[in-house]
């Protein structure tokens, strides 16, 4: 029997913080729903299950096992880990801040669950939010995201240290992509509540004795709930083509 020396124990432990670095920040494993426990135990059940394919070239990428050198070698990869993850995560924050804003042009802010937060969203942005987070997981993203971080090794070795100014550059280029993508999915809500309440005020002016807001409110919540209901399905298909052609690309 073949015993388990400290070397591996460290590869794999390294293995780990990138991994658990990752997941931390991964849209849908993030969320507060899930237990801080459950987080825990998948990212330690995919070290373990990815670690014999990586362990020999990790044990060849750490120079030495002095103490100083380790803890760099942790910290980096835990921050490569949690870039990894942020940078997926920044296409659902600005869905959840573009969604934000469509409710509350068609007048529908009301708060409900929150989903990826603890404070609570309007109705609207928990719907988009919960089926964006479901797609993620049923169209297998989340394993495409696990599949760059393990291709990272490559462009990322442990031993290349982490570079903060080519970081900031990617969070950059992923924040313009990712709030384009949005801006364009919430674009008819924006316009129609743009088009609405200009109309609206105009026909205040000229009956300036008649509460034309708040009677109209109705109708206003009424015709965006309408268009949101003739466009959700391509709303989240485009979402998640987005999403994949970025994932593709990186």
């Amino acid at each position: 029997m073949i015993g388990i020396g400290s070397d591996t124990i460290l590869a794999v432990f390294v293995i780990f913080c990138r991994i658990g670095g990752c997941l931390m920040l991964m849209a849908g494993v993030s969320s507060p729903r899930v237990p801080m426990q459950i987080r825990l135990f998948l990212a330690v059940a995919i070290t373990l299950a990815v670690a014999p394919l990586m362990v020999d070239s990790v044990k060849a990428s750490i120079p030495n096992d002095e103490p100083l050198t380790l803890v760099q070698v942790i910290g980096t990869e835990t921050l490569i880990g949690v870039m990894i993850g942020f940078l997926g995560r920044i296409f659902f924050l600005a869905l959840q801040t573009l969604a934000h804003a469509m409710a509350t042009t068609i007048g529908y802010s009301m708060p409900g669950t929150p989903i990826e937060d603890f404070e609570g969203v309007p109705t609207m942005t928990t719907l988009v939010m919960m089926t964006a987070t479901l797609l993620f997981f049923m169209t297998d993203q989340h394993l495409m995201v696990l599949r760059a971080t393990m291709n990272s090794y490559s462009a990322l070795p442990i031993n290349g240290g982490f570079d903060p100014q080519s970081g900031l550059i990617q969070i950059t280029d992923t924040l313009g992509t990712a709030f384009m993508l949005a801006l364009r999915l919430a674009s008819p809500f924006i316009i129609y509540g743009l088009i609405v309440n200009f109309a609206l005020g105009l026909l205040n002016k000229m009956t300036p004795t008649i509460p034309v807001y708040f009677v109209s409110m109705p109708f206003v919540l009424m015709g965006g709930l309408l268009l949101f209901y003739f466009t959700a399905g391509e709303f989240q298909q485009l979402f998640v083509m987005g999403f994949a052609d970025w994932l593709a690309n990186e």
